[in-house]
């Protein structure tokens, strides 16, 4: 038997070092908390010698779980294996910002998967250095904020947007083609909750016309990488990468087709795993549970 459909389900997120009975201790206070197990994925590491687990579970009869419960129960479990963990309740609609400058790719898509059910975010603002997106933001019902960043006012421009993070109890913050380059005291404030989304090819061309410079070169492959947030630029732990072929035939705007292709896909899943307590950090490395 399953729970029904709409019954409330619970997350369990967690990575300790890797010790015999951790399983079944686990899986026994879920038990004790009289709920079933929905979904369960594990991975032990045998370079780092530690355990992550994913427990998605429910109430087999579709009632609403005691999450409070379920915490106070996990407490003592963490405190013997030393466990870093997360418990969430799926059912919620995580808070969440989306910034922007100009292109509207990202945006677009995540607002319309975020529309039909793909999904499930509760997007509280769009936020932009620009005032060109507001018209997408208006077409999903989701208000824009306009906060102009210049070199002398970056700093108010960011105490604006953590103050707007902060009054609205945003849980994300995601920056889809968000092009202004964050703060280091900004990044350690949104540090586990902000993700960022950059074109990734191989040979690495920074700086202008990216697309250009790898047409130049001949590139076989590009692709998009998404991360966490870090105050050392574009280098934070890695959430998704996408990989796209190209070959001679594409010209430069074809292969920036291909590019934005890439990264709306990468941050979709990016947002979507995160939102759903997929990911673990440790370090500067993800372990995912996709």
């Amino acid at each position: 038997m399953t729970p029904p459909l709409g019954a409330q389900h619970g997350v369990l997120l967690l990575h300790c070092p890797d010790a015999p009975g951790i399983v079944h201790a686990v899986t026994g206070v879920l038990v004790d908390q009289s709920c079933t197990i929905v979904q369960s994925a594990q991975f032990g590491s045998a370079s780092t010698g530690e355990f992550f687990m994913r427990v998605e579970f429910a109430h087999l009869d579709g009632s609403p779980l005691d999450l409070d419960a379920v915490r106070a129960a996990v407490q003592p479990l963490a405190d013997r294996f030393g466990m870093t963990w997360t418990l969430a309740d799926r059912s919620r609609r995580p808070r969440v910002v989306v910034m922007v400058s100009k292109f509207a790719h990202c945006l677009n898509d995540l607002l319309f998967r975020n529309s039909v059910g793909e999904l499930a975010l509760d997007v509280v603002a769009v936020v932009s250095n620009h005032p060109d997106l507001g018209r997408v933001a208006d077409s999903f019902g989701v208000p824009f904020v306009h906060i102009p960043v210049t070199p002398d006012t970056k700093a108010e421009a960011e105490a604006q947007l953590l103050e707007l993070v902060e009054s609205e109890q945003v849980e994300l913050v995601v920056l889809a083609r968000y092009m202004q380059i964050l703060s280091d005291g900004l990044c350690r404030a949104l540090e586990g909750r902000a993700i960022n989304i950059h074109h990734s090819m191989l040979p690495s061309f920074k700086g202008a016309r990216p697309y250009h410079q790898a047409h130049a070169r001949g590139v076989k492959v590009i692709g998009a990488t998404a991360h966490y947030v870090t105050a050392d630029l574009d280098e934070g732990p890695i959430i998704e990468q996408e990989l796209i072929r190209v070959d001679h035939s594409h010209s430069p705007d074809d292969l920036a087709a291909r590019g934005r292709e890439a990264e709306s896909r990468a941050l979709a899943r990016a947002v979507r795993w995160h939102t759903e307590t997929r990911v673990a950090v440790v370090g500067n490395r993800t372990v995912v549970f996709a």
